[in-house]
């Protein structure tokens, strides 16, 4: 029980933190993030979907991308099951959690999806990712298949934490992440 309690005392600090971001701030942690994928981009050459998700509440919002390469949202399904759809140009719904998403026919393969660029309410040096407790990340990239593809946090420097935060056994560490003063991938 001390992990959830532990990871809620996290949470309620780094939404305060993430909050009082300034939109300067958020800003340049999505120009980061379009450097840092036109660097993959160039380096990969065939790049399939880049997974992202839809800004909630003071979220840095990476939508810009879809200008420029084929993207995927997720949807959260029932159980706690999280599947990637293409972002196409019919109309967003609301899944399970009441976030907007695709509602497509067929779901997209680990195959098919180059990178996923994931919000973070905090992470620390050691790519533990703090998120809203949900679990469909790591629930995910349980999988192998999924933890091979590249999964990238995305979020203000002063979310990082200075100190490891907590982790449960089946948190799973992050690939990298992005912010407005870094790229650590």
């Amino acid at each position: 029980m001390m992990i959830l309690e532990n990871k809620k005392l996290e949470r309620d600090k780094f939404i305060k933190l993430r909050d009082g971001i300034s939109f300067d701030q958020r800003e340049n942690v999505e120009k980061n993030v379009r450097i840092y994928v036109d660097s993959f981009a160039k380096e990969y050459k065939n790049i399939g979907y880049i997974a992202i998700y839809w800004p909630l509440k003071n979220e840095v919002d990476i939508r810009s991308l879809k200008k420029k390469f084929s993207l995927a949202l997720p949807r959260c399904k029932d159980k706690n099951e999280l599947l990637f759809y293409p972002w196409d140009e019919e109309p967003l719904t609301k899944d399970s959690e009441g976030i907007l998403s695709p509602n497509n026919s067929f779901s997209l393969s680990y195959k098919q999806i180059s990178m996923i660029l994931v919000p973070c309410l905090s992470v620390d040096k050691n790519l533990t990712r703090l998120g809203y407790g949900g679990g469909y990340f790591d629930k995910l990239r349980t999988n192998n298949n999924w933890r091979n593809v590249p999964c990238i946090g995305v979020l203000a420097s002063n979310c990082v934490s200075t100190i490891p935060l907590t982790r449960a056994k089946w948190d799973i560490p992050l690939s990298g992440f992005i912010t407005e003063k870094e790229i650590f991938v």
